[in-house]
């Protein structure tokens, strides 16, 4: 069953779709950019800054699905121009440990808003809630059972 996910504590979407949905044990991130969720307004200025906004979004709305950077699988970045690689990937280093995520990193046309980056995932939920989850499940199965 897909679950749509939205978050306060991420920008709001531009058009008509979710922050990121879940389906089974998947979690898609739509695209995020360097949007400040509080005030709306992009928070434009070199690709170093505007990645690292970008990944709070991320990391926001992938906490509100109950999930964390340590589950992310794959990334698509997407840059304004592949020339700001390097200060994208220095930024990116930051939020990942190994194993890192796949990853893929282009150069896109134009990016919404005339940002730097946007980067979208896909993640698993967050092992630890959905092992409690599952525990939960036993539990009451096994309390059924007992009466």
């Amino acid at each position: 069953m897909r679950k749509a996910i939205m978050t306060e504590k991420a920008p709001k979407p531009l058009g008509p779709y979710s922050q990121a949905v879940i389906e089974g044990d998947f979690i898609f991130l739509a695209g995020q950019g360097c949007s400040n969720p509080a005030t709306g307004k992009l928070e434009l200025g070199d690709v170093r800054s505007e990645t690292k906004r970008t990944f709070e979004n991320v990391r926001a709305i992938l906490e509100a699905a109950g999930s964390s950077l340590n589950d992310v699988l794959k990334c698509n970045v997407y840059l304004r121009d592949i020339n700001d690689f390097a200060a994208m990937n220095e930024v990116y280093a930051t939020f990942f440990a190994a194993p890192f995520p796949a990853r893929t990193t282009i150069q896109a046309g134009a990016l919404p808003g005339g940002i730097a980056v946007e980067i979208e995932c896909i993640a698993r939920k967050g092992r630890k809630k959905a092992q409690k989850k599952a525990r939960k499940k036993a539990q009451k199965k096994a309390r059924k059972k007992g009466r």
